[in-house]
């Protein structure tokens, strides 16, 4: 299904190195980038990505080369992404919660010629580069990750010499396992990202824009928030680390405009007792992606925090996407809303088929911000593309869904998620939503595990509220007494907390493995 106007142009294309030097000549003391330790106005961070972007020449690197970043979010962070990219170099930011391995693959993957890292990434490092191939490591907080970053940036008053981007180059690599295994090094193009900040306009972003930002740099979350507010001029605080009471006194103190969260930190901020003592009137959006956002919390979003509630649906892959305004679509908060301006979102079936109107079936979408590629994964492209009868690409999500008849998608499951018990496909969004309807259930992931009976079946894993007293069996007879036959729970589990990556995403690969390792699991 298509967006009411698919082909809408964008005005012409401006790189965001150009438009932070504009804002700096225009209003030179404006804020730009916060943290809790340093504050940057757009002078400053001009002068900042200049030498920043200088010292990868002086290094050696070109356009296209790749640099790494793997640390806390700071303004230090911000403004070495941000000069790379005034030298045509391509940011490469990567999770200091991935394991030693993990990072060396990604690295090695990137073929990454500089590391920028801080001591939240050293204990992954080795303790010396080891080879001539290895990245120069560069010490952001000045600790144990590499050389002083004030050692190795140009001198003062240093100009890069001036590199020309297209819409079509590499802007940066951003690397995305999901929730299911090896990293992909997903590459976005400037024009995707242009595309990203025109949209911004549409919601309120401009000079006086204040976002709070409480999400890590290497997830697009962040990232499609970031950039339109620097795009627009206004101004970017960074909380490196979230907890929702802190994040309300933030709010209030700097007035923030604008905030991206996934929808664990809503739950959190909206559960917390002291919610209501905070004065959050500032607030014109607030934006959620990455994760099932339930329909009940966006409605107490709504009903107890100012300002319009935007839900982002898509991939960090592109391929198009679906935007709802809650605000404004009260009815619709079981749905991820309508295909964005320019997004051309269709189902097709098990073998590759169109489904018409009304069908379920995996959600594929084409927009002008699809990636290029995976990074040197051709094969994982391939199977990451599907193409209609007149050859146009779209960007297989994964997700099966249907459209209502307003045009609105819902999201049904994760297809790889999808049950298969005794010819029967099972969603566990079916099932985890039935939990959910127990008064003493405060979260929920159902997996599949395997049956001999079956082939597979399913099993829940259940975090309860403080004052629930029922036991595991309890509430798994519970919920079986109310479900179709073919629903029915093999087993359930309690546990404290669900595993959840970064950015709020629950790991059902862990469950699985966690699962399957228990010699004291059984299914029937």
């Amino acid at each position: 299904m298509s967006s009411q106007n698919p082909t809408a142009a964008l005005p012409p294309f401006r790189s965001l190195s150009d438009l932070v030097r504009e804002h700096a000549h225009q209003r030179p003391h404006a804020l730009a980038l916060c943290d809790a330790e340093q504050t940057l106005d757009y002078a400053a961070l001009d002068v900042l990505m200049d030498r920043v972007a200088a010292a990868l020449q002086l290094d050696g690197l070109k356009p296209g080369d790749v640099i790494a970043l793997c640390a806390t979010p700071s303004v230090r962070y911000a403004a070495v992404f941000l000069g790379a990219l005034r030298a045509g170099v391509v940011p490469a930011p990567l999770a200091p919660s991935v394991t030693a391995a993990s990072l060396a693959a990604m690295l090695h993957d990137a073929n990454a010629r500089g590391l920028f890292a801080d001591a939240a990434a050293a204990a992954l490092l080795p303790p010396s580069p080891g080879d001539g191939d290895a990245p120069t490591r560069i010490a952001l907080d000045g600790v144990t990750a590499g050389r002083r970053f004030e050692d190795w940036l140009a001198p003062e008053g240093s100009r890069p010499q001036p590199v020309e981007v297209s819409p079509q180059d590499p802007f940066n690599i951003i690397y995305s396992s999901g929730t299911t295994g090896t990293p992909k090094g997903i590459v976005q193009s400037h024009g995707m990202r242009w595309a990203h900040i025109q949209r911004g306009l549409a919601y309120g972003y401009g000079r006086d824009s204040v976002t709070l930002l409480a999400t890590p740099l290497y997830s697009n979350t962040t990232l499609v928030s970031f950039f339109p507010t620097l795009g627009w001029g206004g101004c970017v605080r960074l909380m490196p680390k979230f907890d929702a009471l802190g994040y309300l006194a933030l709010a209030q103190r700097i007035r923030a405009t604008h905030s991206m969260l996934v929808p664990v930190q809503y739950q959190r901020i909206m559960a917390h007792p002291r919610f209501g003592d905070f004065d959050l009137s500032s607030f014109r959006f607030k934006f959620c992606t990455s994760a099932p956002f339930h329909a009940s919390l966006k409605a107490d979003v709504l009903a107890r925090w100012p300002g319009g509630l935007v839900e982002f649906y898509g991939m960090t892959e592109g391929g198009g996407s679906c935007i709802l305004s809650a605000h404004e679509h009260p009815d619709k908060l079981h749905t991820v809303g309508q295909p964005a301006q320019g997004s051309d979102i269709r189902l097709i079936d098990e073998e590759e088929r169109e489904l018409p109107p009304g069908s379920t079936g995996e959600v594929v979408g084409h927009s002008a911000g699809m990636m290029t590629g995976y990074h040197n994964q051709p094969e994982k492209t391939r199977e990451a593309e599907w193409f209609d009868r007149t050859g146009k690409r779209f960007i297989r999500t994964g997700d099966v869904g249907r459209f209502d008849a307003d045009g609105f998608l819902t999201l049904v499951d994760r297809r790889k998620d999808m049950i298969i018990s005794g010819g029967f496909n099972i969603y566990p969004s079916d099932i985890e939503a039935g939990l959910r309807a127990h008064p003493g259930v405060q979260d929920v992931a159902v997996i599949g595990v395997p049956s001999e009976q079956w082939g597979e079946t399913p099993v829940a894993f259940v975090v309860r509220h403080a004052d629930a007293a029922e036991t595991p069996a309890q509430l798994m007879a519970w919920y079986n007494a109310r479900a179709g036959k073919t629903q029915r729970l093999a087993d359930l589990r309690h546990l404290d907390e669900l595993p959840r990556s970064a950015i709020g995403k629950v790991l059902k690969r862990e469950l699985r493995d966690v699962y399957l390792s228990d010699p004291e699991s059984a299914t029937q």
